[in-house]
């Protein structure tokens, strides 16, 4: 009776597991992600794993396949030699082969991860604590990214809110960094304050953002929709609280989305010019320009 009540603790236990939200996102594996990188990062990652799989039961068989065939009883008598010429040779061309095979690939990827030529968008990305700022590269249009508000507020203590009541709760901003489908983005990563990282698991991409240093990647998502990451690099008390989201558009509606930043930015980019054009007898008040007569 106490091993039945055991057995169906057990079964109950693991249908929870199984029927809750949390083991519903739970993924073990790489994701396949929208980039080409990601895909080739995921297939050499697979790849490298069934070698691995493939050497550890060839090696575990001959191991299994020695204690039982040679076992005392059946040779009480051991064996007298000492070493074998031919496998100590043998032995060691093994693993160097397979190595060598494993690099191959693995190097043609890693060139690829490095090789930005050809971008087509340069994004500007620095972290701080703990928000990103993006600058669109040459199209005068540069912007914060922070967590948004219902996330903001829902992870203070005596908020009342429940967090699963609140959608993509962490990983939501205020302002999404938005770009083109089927286009080759260029990303520099730098911080103003301490170490952080740039992380977007569909894109199969992270680095770290550093104060003083300019990293780079790039992307090419050739799949609508968006696509959500963190900061990977503890950067201090609220690192768990600097998600990474990024809008991934048609080439028109971006097109369309970067005039609007644009026409939005121009009259605040108009006091500023009109200040660095000014003599240097005037007077930048609230962003006119007053005269000052010089003194007689």
């Amino acid at each position: 009776m106490s091993k039945t009540l055991k057995y169906s603790a057990v079964a109950a236990a693991l249908g929870t597991l199984q029927a809750g939200p949390a083991l519903a996102a739970w993924e073990t594996n790489l994701r396949v992600g929208v980039t080409e990188l990601s895909r080739e990062i995921h297939g050499l990652h697979m790849l490298i794993l069934w070698v691995c799989v493939a050497i550890a039961v060839a090696v575990f068989g001959v191991m299994i396949y020695s204690i039982v065939k040679f076992r005392r009883s059946a040779h009480p008598e051991p064996a007298t030699f000492s070493h074998n010429t031919k496998a100590e040779i043998i032995w060691p061309i093994i693993p160097v082969v397979i190595l060598v095979a494993m690099a191959i690939p693995a190097a043609e990827t890693l060139v690829k991860i490095e090789d930005t030529r050809n971008s087509e968008l340069t994004i500007k990305v620095t972290g701080y604590q703990w928000k990103w700022h993006y600058d669109y590269v040459g199209s005068g249009v540069n912007f914060f990214s922070t967590l948004d508000k219902e996330s903001n507020v829902a992870r203070q203590p005596d908020s009342g809110i429940d967090p699963k009541d609140v959608e993509n709760y962490l990983l939501a901003v205020d302002n999404p960094l938005v770009v083109p489908v089927n286009t080759k983005v260029r990303v520099l990563l730098t911080a103003g304050d301490v170490l952080h990282a740039w992380w977007v698991p569909d894109f199969g991409m992270k680095k770290d953002a550093i104060p003083g240093f300019v990293n780079e990647i790039w992307f090419n998502a050739d799949t609508l929709g968006t696509y959500r990451g963190q900061c990977a690099e503890l950067c201090g008390r609220d690192h768990g609280f600097m998600p990474v989201v990024v809008e991934v558009r048609s080439k028109e509606d971006y097109a369309a989305w970067l005039a609007e930043k644009q026409a939005a930015a121009a009259p605040a980019a108009a006091p500023a010019a009109a200040a660095a054009n000014a003599p240097a007898n005037t007077l930048i008040t609230d962003g006119a320009i007053a005269s000052v007569a010089k003194a007689e």
